[in-house]
C-alpha cells in the first residue's frame, strides 16, 4: 500500500473512519472461521452510499483490489483480505431506510443488523424471515452475500427468497438498480444472481426485503431421543406426513452437553443422543392439529420426552440453546470450525454415522447441530489449533466431510458460502465448464476481478487466476 493511499481514505471517509495501525488491522484478520487468516493491508469504514462510491472510484483508478464486509460473523473465511487489498467494512451504513408496511417492504443499508429490522417491523405486525444463528450480530448486506438461511429457512426459503431490489455500486464506481418493485421484473432474475455472489460482483449499498405477517399462533415441540438414527428417521417421518415445519432442527449428544452446562441449558438431559425442535405456526386451529400429529410422530420414532411451549418467554428458553449453541461450544475447546454441507433428508442417517467414524478415527471432537428439515449439516469440530499437528486433523476431517456429503448427493454449502475455506473442493461439484461459466459471470460485473480477490474459484480454475499464477 502506498503511503498516500491512507491519507486519500482518510479525506473520503474522515481520519477516524480508516485503520492502518498494526494492532487495528489484526480485528480484520479472520471472520468466523478460525482456520483461515489474513491481514489487510487497510481498513477503511465508509458512512455513506455517496463515500462507497468515491472509495470504489479511487481504487478503480489506482487497481488496487477490495474485499467488502459486514459484521465478520461469516464462516467460510470469504470476508478476509490480503496485505496488498483494501478492506471495506460496511457496519456504519446501518440505517433502516423505509419500513413500507402497505406493500410489506423494507429498504434497508447493508449493514442493518439482521435482528433490529424484526425489531422495528414488529409494531407494524411484521417480521423479517431469514434467520441465522448470528441474527443478534450478523447483516443484511452479509446475508445477501452468502444467501444465508437460518431455521425457518425449511417453510419461508432463504435470503433470496426475501429479497426484491438491490442498488449495487459496481467496483467500477458506477451504480445499478437490480430488481423490481413489484418483486418480480422481466428477463434474467439478476438479483437472484448478486444473492449469493460473496462479494465479487460488488457492493450492495440499499437492500429492499420482503417482510411477512407474524403468524398468530406459534408452538415449539421439543423431545429428546436415546438414539440419533432415531432422531433423524423422525425427521423423515414428520416430511413425509405433509406438514411443512416452520423450522425442524437437531443437536447432538455433544452439542446437547456442551449447552446444558452454559447459560443457555434448555433442561434436556445430558444422556440424550439428540434432540429435536420443531416450530409450527399459523392459525390456532392448525397450529393444534399439527402439533398433535407431530408429537404422535416423534413418540413412534423412539422419542423418550416430548415438551411443547406456545408462550414467547418459553418457546425462547427451548430455542436460545439452538441458537446459542455454537457459542456454547466455546467451552469445549478455544477454536472452533464450523462446516456447512447439504445432504438429501433420506441420507441423514447414514451421513451421521460417517461423520462420527471420522471422528473416532481422526479422535477428535465432532459436535452436530444442524436444519434437519432441509438437510443442511453443520459439524462442528473443536480444537486447540496450538497444539501440534491439530489443525491437519481438522482440515482432513473437513475434506472428509465434504466428499461423504456430495457422495450422498448432497452439496459442499447450505449457506456459508465457499469464500476461501472451500475453493478446492468446487471442482469436486462442478465441471471445468461450469466454473469456466461461472468465472465469465463475475467478469461482466468485475472484469478486472478486483472484488474479493482470490476466493471461491480454485487458483487456475479460470482464466484471470492462470494468467496471475505465470505472472
Amino acid at each position: 500500500m502506498k503511503p498516500d493511499l491512507g491519507e486519500r481514505m482518510s479525506r473520503i471517509v474522515g481520519p477516524r473512519w480508516v485503520r492502518t495501525r498494526a494492532a487495528e488491522l489484526a480485528t480484520y484478520r479472520a471472520d468466523g472461521l478460525p482456520t483461515h487468516e489474513s491481514t489487510p493491508g487497510l481498513v477503511v469504514l465508509p458512512g455513506s452510499r455517496a463515500e462507497v462510491i468515491e472509495l470504489l472510484r479511487e481504487l478503480r483508478d489506482r487497481g488496487i483490489p477490495f474485499v467488502a464486509r459486514g459484521a465478520g460473523t461469516g464462516l467460510s473465511g470469504g470476508a478476509l483480505a490480503d496485505p496488498d487489498t483494501v478492506l471495506i467494512t460496511l457496519t456504519r451504513l446501518n440505517r433502516i431506510l423505509a419500513i413500507q408496511p402497505e406493500r410489506r417492504r423494507a429498504v434497508v443499508e447493508p449493514g442493518v443488523v439482521n435482528l433490529r429490522l424484526s425489531e422495528a417491523a414488529q409494531k407494524f405486525g411484521l417480521h423479517y424471515v431469514p434467520d441465522p444463528s448470528s441474527q443478534s450480530a450478523c447483516t443484511i448486506g452479509g446475508n445477501v452475500a452468502e444467501n444465508a438461511g437460518g431455521p425457518h429457512c425449511l417453510k419461508y426459503g432463504v435470503t433470496t427468497n426475501h429479497v426484491t431490489e438491490v442498488e449495487v455500486v459496481l467496483p467500477s464506481g458506477d451504480t445499478v438498480h437490480l430488481g423490481s418493485p413489484h418483486g418480480e421484473p422481466w428477463g434474467p432474475d439478476l438479483v437472484g444472481l448478486f444473492i449469493g455472489s460473496e462479494g465479487m460482483f460488488g457492493v450492495a449499498v440499499a437492500i429492499t426485503v420482503r417482510l411477512e405477517p407474524i403468524p398468530p399462533a406459534v408452538r415449539t415441540v421439543f423431545a429428546e431421543f436415546l438414539a440419533l438414527r432415531d432422531a433423524s428417521e423422525a425427521v423423515t417421518a414428520i416430511v413425509s406426513s405433509g406438514i411443512v415445519p416452520a423450522a425442524l432442527e437437531m443437536m447432538d449428544q455433544s452439542c446437547i452437553a456442551a449447552v446444558e452446562a452454559s447459560i443457555y441449558a434448555t433442561g434436556a438431559r445430558t444422556d440424550a443422543a439428540a434432540v429435536l425442535l420443531v416450530e409450527l405456526d399459523g392459525s390456532e386451529g392448525t397450529v393444534e392439529a399439527e402439533s398433535a400429529i407431530i408429537e404422535r410422530l416423534l413418540r413412534e420414532n423412539g422419542a423418550r420426552d416430548v415438551r411443547s411451549a406456545s408462550s414467547a418467554s418459553d418457546r425462547a428458553r427451548l430455542w436460545q440453546g439452538r441458537k446459542k449453541a455454537f457459542g456454547a461450544l466455546g467451552r469445549l475447546a478455544p477454536d472452533l470450525a464450523v462446516q456447512d454441507a447439504v445432504v438429501p433428508r433420506s441420507a441423514l442417517p447414514d451421513v451421521l454415522d460417517r461423520i462420527a467414524g471420522i471422528r473416532d478415527r481422526l479422535g477428535i471432537r465432532i459436535s452436530n447441530v444442524f436444519h434437519a428439515g432441509d438437510g443442511n449439516l453443520h459439524p462442528c469440530i473443536s480444537f486447540d489449533r496450538r497444539q501440534p499437528g491439530l489443525t491437519a486433523k481438522v482440515e482432513e476431517a473437513s475434506r472428509e466431510i465434504m466428499r461423504i456429503c456430495l457422495d450422498a448427493g448432497g452439496s459442499i454449502t447450505g449457506e456459508h458460502g465457499v469464500g476461501s475455506d472451500k475453493m478446492d473442493y468446487m471442482p469436486w461439484a462442478f465441471s471445468a465448464a461450469s466454473l469456466e461459466a461461472m468465472c465469465a459471470v463475475r467478469r461482466v460485473f468485475d472484469p478486472d476481478t478486483r472484488a474479493n480477490p482470490g476466493k471461491v474459484f480454485p487458483l487456475h480454475t479460470c482464466r484471470e487466476w492462470r494468467q496471475a499464477g505465470v505472472a
